[in-house]
């Protein structure tokens, strides 16, 4: 006789648990399934361990998607401030980092823990290792096999996540239950996710490997990031380079402000006043790793000659070079490094309201299975969240 429960969750990850614990609060018999060998595994290794777990300020803006007003619904349901009630409830000390991003300040398993002490209901269950196919639409629900026992239920909810991060296990299912079933997919990108560079630039760049430094950066679309650049062997990451690269298209360059907090014609004419004789090197290894200046110059990008031999014209060419840097990624590290994906179940196939696939009546999507992104700053766990709970009130 094959097992009958209200609601069946594919994924054990942070929508998937938020889900369980809000449908069984309603009293509805909940199955939470993952093929994993235990639960929250992406949260665990979040922010370090320590789980960026949201953020004092979220807003739609704060989203990659091609309705933008999908979210709205969803975020204003359960909030930032919902959550942060959830964490206080269950004692987790937690600190701000920069931009408002709130981060455990013990472990991420304190996340894990709470989420699980909030699906410690009599009504829900949970197996692991579980090995899904032959999902069916039935006249009640639907009907599914977990390893090789055979399940019904009324809702089901897809919370299996992106593709990135493999070697945790994430994996395209997601998207096949969702084409089964006749939902058009946004086509899927790794985002949040470093830059690699062509062959010259990395060969170049490579020995500036750890470099950090404050800048400016900017995808042709005109999205705009203030945070840390981090030079690697490999190419470009940091802050500011995770965050735009979900606005970069391949082909494209990114323009960097490597001086937001100078002006530096203005920088340079004082300083010519003061040190005509200095070089432009020293000068310029003030404000800058004089690291990065040294490869700029043997590079020929700029130079290198005493302030007194550069005129009024120079200055300003020099200060437009290092205000608009440009430089063309040859591409990403892909999805084995990216925070997110980007793309998805295309939300114009789901209700904004519940989560709910229109056209099939009891099937959910919630989290990174769908065309939603975050910024990199805890957004991408509030749309966990947020999501889940939506999906939870309703499955």
């Amino acid at each position: 006789m094959a097992e009958q429960f209200d609601v069946v969750i594919i994924g054990a990850g942070a929508a998937g648990l938020m889900c369980a614990a809000e449908a069984g609060k309603r009293g509805r018999s909940v199955l939470v399934v993952d093929h994993g060998k235990k639960p929250g595994r992406k949260i665990l290794i979040s922010g370090g361990g320590r789980c960026n777990f949201t953020n004092y300020d979220v807003a739609a803006n704060n989203y990659v998607c091609r309705n933008p007003h999908f979210v709205k619904s969803a975020l204003s349901q359960y909030t930032q401030w919902d959550f942060l009630a959830m964490v206080g409830k269950h004692g987790i000390d937690f600190e701000e980092r920069d931009h408002g991003q709130l981060f455990c300040l013990d472990s991420a398993k304190d996340i894990v823990k709470m989420l699980l002490a909030e699906c410690d209901l009599p009504t829900v269950s949970q197996r692991y290792q579980c090995d899904v196919h032959d999902i069916t639409q039935t006249d009640t629900g639907f009907s599914l096999k977990l390893n090789t026992e055979t399940v019904h239920c009324q809702s089901l909810v897809v919370a299996t996540g992106g593709l990135s991060m493999p070697k945790l296990g994430a994996t395209p299912f997601g998207y096949q239950i969702a084409e089964q079933f006749g939902l058009q997919r946004v086509p899927t990108t790794a985002g949040l996710v470093p830059f690699t560079l062509h062959k010259e630039d990395k060969d170049a760049f490579a020995e500036l490997s750890g470099i950090a430094f404050p800048a400016v950066i900017d995808a042709e679309n005109g999205t705009s990031f203030k945070e840390n650049l981090l030079f690697t062997h490999r190419g470009l990451s940091g802050p500011a380079v995770l965050q735009i690269s979900s606005y970069w298209t391949p082909g494209e360059k990114v323009t960097i402000d490597l001086l937001p907090d100078n002006d530096l014609a203005e920088v340079l004419t004082a300083m010519r006043e003061a040190h005509p004789n200095q070089s432009l090197k020293n000068s310029l290894a003030r404000l800058l790793p004089k690291r990065l200046i040294e490869v700029l110059i043997t590079r020929g990008d700029i130079q290198d000659k005493p302030l007194k031999q550069f005129n009024p014209k120079d200055i300003t060419a020099l200060a437009d070079y290092f205000h608009r840097w440009a430089i063309a990624p040859n591409g990403t590290e892909g999805y084995r490094t990216a925070e997110v994906t980007l793309g998805g179940v295309d939300t114009d196939e789901l209700s904004s309201k519940t989560m709910e696939a229109k056209k099939v009546p009891g099937l959910y999507f919630v989290g990174e299975v769908m065309d939603v992104s975050g910024w990199l700053g805890g957004y991408n766990f509030q749309w966990a969240w947020s999501s889940g709970f939506v999906a939870g009130q309703n499955a």
